[in-house]
């Protein structure tokens, strides 16, 4: 990592924990590796989200080992992990923890004592999200936002580092429940798993069928990872960088003066504020992963999509003639672009 143009904030040992993590990086790919075949982007972006201290949900059919690779990670990271299957009759309290009547014994009084649910733990996997009411999906905004629950007037404090990994099946839509737009921006990244290729299918067929899976050893650990957390929000954004990242997040919102026609036609409601807070720190992560301390357009090019594809509403037109929002985010890209090489030539 080159040691000129830092930050006046980075410090000797801001920089050599950054080198600590692109070893580290490495080592996770090459372990991974040999439990998960392919899906290398899901992979990245699930590491960048915990680094940058953010949320994700993860889109796919099932049997795509979603929840292997969670736990993977999980036991590279030292970290807990703990799983929930979301289902219509499952309660706030099945997730948060509740309170029980307990007598003490040396007094004979009887006490209220709160017993931790499973949201208490470092990695969460909320496997099939969208199958429980909307009143149970709320039991989890306080803990995605504040990282502590309260329960009988009292706050209880989550460990940090925490992460929370939604899962939704896309193709099975009977006995689901939207989530709510406000619960959906708290998820930094949407990431999309997808079939593997051909040639990983293949090699995915034969190794889950001669061997069992080994036990992987820790490559980071936790208080290495809560000093990178700190160290990514050191990393330096441009003010070009900036204004390209926010200027992209108010072309997706119809109602904003100066939006591209395709965007009054093709999107109901566009991305909020916590979308550039997202596509900026998204931005340090993959820099420091790459070795820089410097925010590049590339940089905010790749968070885009996973950034925004969930914040943005797609209207009736747009799924009637099959226009997704990826597709609608390439065109913000490309426009963005446009705009911004128009503006640097008229200087």
């Amino acid at each position: 990592m080159a040691h000129s143009n830092l930050p006046a904030d980075v410090s000797a040992g801001d920089v050599k924990a950054a080198e600590r993590l692109g070893e580290a990086y490495k080592a996770l790919r090459r372990d991974m590796a040999t439990v998960i075949v392919g899906q290398e982007d899901v992979l990245d972006q699930v590491l960048l989200a915990l680094f940058c201290q953010g949320h994700c949900i993860l889109e796919g059919v099932p049997g795509l080992a979603k929840t292997l690779m969670i736990s993977s990670i999980a036991q590279l990271l030292s970290l807990e992990f703990r799983r929930i299957q979301f289902t219509p009759d499952l309660m706030p309290a099945d997730i948060t923890g509740t309170e029980v009547l307990e007598e003490d014994v040396g007094t004979g009084k009887r006490v209220m004592k709160f017993i931790k649910g499973p949201i208490f733990g470092n990695l969460l996997l909320a496997d099939e999200l969208n199958r429980t009411p909307p009143k149970t999906q709320s039991a989890l905004l306080q803990a995605m936002q504040e990282y502590r629950v309260t329960q009988g007037g009292k706050d209880y404090a989550l460990e940090p580092p925490f992460l929370v990994l939604g899962t939704q099946n896309p193709i099975e839509q009977e006995g689901t429940y939207q989530l709510p737009e406000a619960q959906l921006d708290r998820f930094m990244f949407k990431i999309f798993v997808d079939y593997p290729e051909y040639d990983d299918e293949v090699k995915m067929a034969l190794a889950t069928t001669s061997r069992r899976p080994g036990k992987l050893s820790p490559v980071l650990s936790r208080e290495m990872i809560l000093e990178l957390q700190e160290v990514v929000r050191k990393v330096l954004v441009g003010d070009q960088v900036a204004r390209f990242a926010v200027s992209l997040v108010r072309a997706t919102r119809p109602k904003s003066e100066d939006v591209p026609d395709f965007v009054k036609k093709y999107v109901t409601w566009g991305a909020g504020p916590r979308a550039c807070q997202a596509l900026l720190l998204g931005g340090k992560g993959r820099a420091l992963l790459d070795g820089r301390f410097h925010v590049s357009l590339d940089d905010i090019r790749y968070v885009a999509k996973p950034v925004l594809r969930h914040r943005i509403v797609a209207s009736f037109t747009a799924e009637a003639e099959g226009v997704t929002t990826d597709a609608i985010i390439d065109r913000l890209l490309e426009h963005s672009l446009n705009r911004m090489a128009g503006a640097l030539r008229t200087r």
